[in-house]
């Protein structure tokens, strides 16, 4: 799937790339292709576009994958069920017993689960470093390694790496770097364009838009790994059916206002956070404060909708806070127009207890939703008390 060629606009491209008018109809919005198989045009053929089984290839899906890559930057997009299996897509790929992975130490607790508790298991192995501390990823780095991969900004902890700094230490040493751009999207940033070879999303969160569909993709430059996934995606079914690529299309259309007002909420609650006295600490790359503040504004247009923060009483103080909101709902994932509060040591990240990549007790992460703003800061308010 090749990007629009035109230069059209990031608003433009969302609204229209790989959606046009549905040329039997006339319908301004792509169809749902609720169809499992297609009519072939005979035996061994195939109607225009490859269609033929819906594992393979459908045309919801297809304009997904359009439009994604439009955004990116880049030449192909695959859409996954869910965004873990896009993960999996590219560790499966790319990687090969005997291999070894540089992670960063504040990374989303399902990602170092597969790798930690599954490709362990295959033969692969991996190391833990600070991304935003090129030396040590340096240093990390082995002859075997094939991937260093990058989350910016981090989940949960809302680290900042440059990417393209990153991307040349990588391909120094021979290896690719896959960057999760879930908490950006590419509205914010676009990490091909800085020099990464891979993006993986879980398309669940801001792409989505509504908590109403889970699902993943993964976008790349190389014409040679695209075969690969999709060869891979083909053979194991990971796909995403019809209506859920419509209804991620859907969320796609609306990203860049929705994002424009993700951000305006999150810094107003941040300045909220950084006055009051139960909050110890506010982790968001729009702090001038925060250590990734001068790479997060050279690469990315603004610093999103994602906050976190210590309670300054601890881990009980910090439980108690996130179940005492009645805006904020208290549930795992985000991205979504709702705001949601969780414990990343309770909930999205316990499966990092007693590792390298353990997370502060006394940590609470919020999705920043796009409700009144003031309505937001009371509800914190009165929830830390």
């Amino acid at each position: 799937m090749v990007h629009d060629p035109a230069g059209l606009g990031f608003e433009t491209r969302a609204i229209h790339a790989g959606q046009q008018p549905d040329p039997r109809t006339g319908s301004v919005i792509v169809p749902i292709y609720q169809t499992s198989t297609y009519a072939q045009d005979g035996v061994g053929g195939t109607r225009e576009g490859d269609y033929e089984y819906s594992r393979t290839a459908n045309p919801t899906r297809t304009a997904l994958e359009e439009a994604l890559a439009a955004l990116e930057g880049a030449r192909h997009t695959l859409a996954f069920a869910s965004g873990m299996a896009a993960t999996d897509a590219v560790l499966r790929t790319t990687l090969r017993p005997g291999d070894h992975l540089v992670l960063g130490n504040d990374v989303y607790g399902g990602t170092f689960r597969l790798i930690d508790k599954v490709l362990t298991q295959w033969g692969v192995d991996y190391s833990v470093a600070h991304l935003s501390d090129l030396d040590e990823v340096r240093a990390a780095m082995r002859p075997e390694t094939k991937l260093v991969w990058c989350e910016s900004p981090t989940n949960p902890l809302l680290g900042i790496a440059d990417i393209a700094a990153l991307a040349q230490v990588a391909h120094v040493g021979g290896a690719r770097l896959v960057v999760d751009n879930t908490f950006a999207t590419p509205y914010l940033q676009t990490p091909i364009e800085l020099g990464a070879d891979i993006v993986v999303h879980s398309t669940t969160k801001y792409l989505g838009g509504h908590s109403d569909v889970v699902g993943g993709a993964v976008v790349t430059n190389s014409d040679e790994l695209r075969e690969q996934l999709f060869f891979l995606r083909n053979s194991a079914g990971a796909v995403p059916g019809a209506f859920d690529a419509w209804l991620t299309l859907r969320g796609l259309k609306t990203l860049a206002v929705r994002m424009e007002r993700h951000c305006d909420n999150a810094e107003r609650v941040v300045e909220a956070l950084t006055r009051h006295p139960k909050v110890s600490r506010v982790y968001y790359p729009g702090l001038a404060e925060h250590p990734g503040h001068d790479v997060a504004t050279k690469q990315m247009r603004r610093f999103g909708g994602m906050v976190s923060f210590d309670h300054a009483d601890g881990e009980r103080a910090a439980l108690d806070a996130a179940a005492g909101t009645k805006l904020f709902i208290l549930a795992e994932s985000l991205g979504g127009v709702e705001s949601l509060i969780e414990h990343p040591g309770r909930m999205t990240h316990a499966s990092v207890a007693g590792s390298l990549l353990q997370v502060p007790a006394q940590l609470v992460r919020l999705s920043v939703g796009i409700e009144d703003a003031r309505d937001l800061i009371a509800d914190l308010e009165q929830a830390l008390g």
